[in-house]
């Protein structure tokens, strides 16, 4: 009963942490964006009220029992996500769910709500959803190639399927894996460009063109939902970098400066660059990304 109330907590609280820190992140990606456009822009903390707002209104256009399943099962995977992630090392304060094999789960999981989202969004029966949806799809089977080749490479170099054991293993020798694996972590981390559809690769919102794809039939507490869900997906995904490429962490202010550096990648990164087509974005995954997971993988088979 005891260890029962130990992981219910658990839960509970790593999900706090996520939602909190996710929003945070968005809302200050928004705030360095407009200071970089020499603008004043929202204050770090908008996102919050943006989400209290969108939670208190009533949604009364629906299309059917999938545009209510749409937005659940993106939560349902990051939810699911998250507990399986590690928060720390040594599972301290946030005891999880974590097994050996945890990371070809993920790889499952974490497209599991893409998808329930896309049929979501395809029953609204909006244009602008169905065209976000099959953009959304045709960039995730680009970026999920070097993504899955870079947790393959790691699989193999290190004969083991669990985020522990490499948590681990990186204790005990002293040194990153985004060092003694660097092909690796440049697959990885050039396939995370796509992962949070930030410029160039926002082509499933298209602002401006699109009237924000997906989303566009989901308002009230559907997106309240989706936002949600998009923050603590957003925190998990950092997480899950950090502790395969990065150590891990021992507590929360190391790990909120280790996937705060991280997420600063796609955001500068998105603040310099137009848009991509749909084509242009999986020749850009296809291209360099693709090549260092290959090369990921040759030097975990030969080295």
């Amino acid at each position: 009963m005891q260890e029962i109330l130990q992981y219910t907590w658990g839960a509970l609280v790593s999900f706090v942490v996520a939602f909190t820190v996710g929003i945070t992140y968005m809302g200050l990606n928004r705030k360095i964006t407009a200071r970089v456009q020499n603008r004043i822009g929202p204050p770090w903390y908008q996102n919050f009220f943006d989400v209290l707002k969108l939670g208190s209104k009533e949604t009364s256009i629906h299309h059917g029992v999938m545009q209510h399943m749409g937005p659940a099962f993106i939560m349902v995977t990051a939810v699911m996500s998250l507990l399986i992630i590690p928060i720390l090392n040594d599972n301290r304060f946030f005891p999880n769910l974590n097994f050996h094999g945890d990371l070809v789960f993920l790889l499952y999981i974490m497209v599991f709500g893409p998808l329930g989202m896309a049929l979501g969004a395809g029953q609204t029966g909006n244009p602008n959803s169905a065209i976000g949806v099959t953009r959304g799809l045709s960039q995730m089977v680009g970026f999920e190639i070097p993504w899955v080749m870079a947790l393959v490479a790691l699989m193999i170099q290190y004969k083991t399927t669990s985020i522990v054991d490499l948590m681990n293993l990186q204790a005990e020798t002293g040194r990153w894996l985004m060092f003694t694996s660097p092909f690796a972590f440049l697959a990885a981390v050039l396939a995370m460009l796509g992962m949070f559809r930030y410029a160039p690769f926002d082509i499933v919102g298209a602002p401006q063109e699109l009237a924000s794809g997906p989303m566009s039939e989901n308002g009230g507490k559907y997106l309240f939902v989706m936002m949600s869900a998009g923050s603590v997906f957003a925190f998990a995904k950092l997480t899950l970098y950090v502790d395969l490429f990065m150590g891990g962490a021992n507590n929360l202010i190391i790990l909120v400066v280790k996937t705060f550096i991280l997420y600063l990648i796609p955001m500068l990164y998105g603040i310099v660059s137009p848009r991509y087509r749909t084509e242009q974005a999986i020749r850009y995954f296809w291209g360099w990304p693709s090549l260092f997971g290959l090369l990921a993988i040759l030097q975990a088979v030969f080295l």
